[in-house]
């Protein structure tokens, strides 16, 4: 029988129902939302990419979402400092369309990226991270600069290998560590300048989800539509999605680009 959203919201409720938790369901926008009822803290599940994710993949995509969902559930209302865990603090990317502030009302330690993307600031808990807010700042009585500052040298830090693969004389170079920052390696600016002294064509860099980063050298009009494809298809496949939307790099500058049927880019003004 085909999965809909009301035998995938059960099957989430049935799984997540371990310890006190509550459920509350938003119909219109299809989301899950699942609560610890002491804390009062927790995650919100859209279930119509999740859908799009089980028919592709099938129960893995509920597992996945499953795993996500009690690591995540886990490190919620717990105490967490950034004094000591200086070496754990880092960048990670989001969509504009992320929550600029926890439920509760605290706005998120944030800086501002791209027109489809931003930054946010996170101190890594192992299996899961938890997202820096203006509350957790103030009590550690750090600043932004300070955060900003460690999270950009740490991620610097990180390696960075890729997978190459040339499709119809274009380039595509697939950077996936699984650490959960590898969309974070796109503020790496040295090491995509690195890439585009190496360029034959233009080059274009995408993150549609949180654990890939794509770096492409277009060399001619088919490596716009494969980008656009190829980005797609990471982007409805991700755990946590970002943007579909590829950008062009040149001069440190990323400019977000819509590909269209011709093979042409035109920039997101």
């Amino acid at each position: 029988m085909k999965m809909t959203t009301t035998k995938m919201k059960n099957i989430l409720m049935e799984k997540l129902s371990k310890g006190a938790r509550t459920f509350s369901y938003n119909r219109e926008q299809e989301e899950l939302r699942i609560e610890d009822k002491e804390t009062k803290k927790g995650i919100t599940v859209a279930l119509s990419p999740l859908l799009a994710k089980y028919d592709q993949s099938g129960d893995k995509a509920i597992d996945e979402i499953v795993y996500y969902a009690e690591e995540s559930l886990k490190v919620m209302g717990k105490e967490h400092a950034l004094h000591g865990n200086e070496k754990k603090i880092f960048p990670v990317i989001r969509s504009t369309s992320f929550p600029e502030e926890a439920k509760e009302g605290v706005p998120f330690v944030t800086d501002e990226h791209t027109a489809e993307t931003r930054i946010y600031y996170a101190v890594d808990l192992g299996n899961t991270y938890r997202l820096i807010d203006e509350e957790l700042m103030e009590k550690e009585k750090w600043d932004k600069e300070m955060i900003r500052t460690i999270a950009m040298f740490n991620v610097r830090s990180l390696p960075v290998e890729a997978k190459k693969d040339t499709v119809r004389g274009n380039d595509f170079y697939f950077i996936n560590h699984n650490d959960g920052y590898d969309a974070s390696r796109i503020l790496m600016d040295s090491e995509l300048r690195k890439y585009k002294d190496g360029m034959k064509g233009s080059m274009a860099v995408a993150v549609p989800h949180q654990d890939v980063l794509i770096i492409a050298d277009i060399q001619n009009s088919a490596g716009y539509d494969i980008l656009a494809q190829m980005n797609m298809h990471f982007f409805t496949n991700g755990n946590v999605p970002i943007t579909a939307l590829p950008f062009l790099y040149e001069d440190g500058e990323l400019e977000p680009i819509f590909i269209l049927a011709k093979n042409r880019p035109v920039e997101d003004n």
